[in-house]
């Protein structure tokens, strides 16, 4: 198993949160609504993002492997969360237009692709979330 990182650190300049991995950088923030000053996309924004992006990379790699000619994938990723009285469930939707000379078998393989793409496995399967204080 890989274990894959990021750093997130937050001053005082409410709710500005930059995340690194190292080598790139990019700010976290919660829209003016929220109190922070809108200067990047919310934390579950950003949840949504993984997995969009994650399944366009994953449709692009298939389809160049194939050969097929898959000109764009524009996908739009929602979310709704539910409560019930003893746990909220919590809906992705993603939303996926490819567009590109593509027969409906390979449309329909495509989909099924999409959903293989590694952030779609990860919140399709049971995750374990931990934390600890450090010194």
């Amino acid at each position: 198993m890989s274990e894959l990182s990021v750093t997130v650190s937050i001053g005082k300049e409410k709710y500005k949160t930059e995340v690194s991995n190292g080598r790139n950088i990019l700010i976290a923030d919660e829209p003016e609504s929220m109190g922070g000053a809108d200067l990047g996309l919310g934390p579950k924004e950003l949840l949504l993002s993984s997995l969009g992006s994650c399944t366009a990379m994953t449709l692009r790699m298939y389809a160049d492997r194939k050969k097929w000619d898959l000109e764009e994938v524009l996908i739009t990723v929602k979310m709704e969360v539910v409560p019930s009285s003893h746990q909220q469930t919590t809906y992705l939707k993603s939303h996926i237009k490819l567009i590109g000379n593509l027969d409906d078998t390979q449309r329909q393989r495509l989909l099924q692709i999409a959903e293989l793409c590694p952030i779609h496995k990860i919140l399709s399967n049971p995750i374990v979330l931990e934390s600890n204080l450090l010194p």
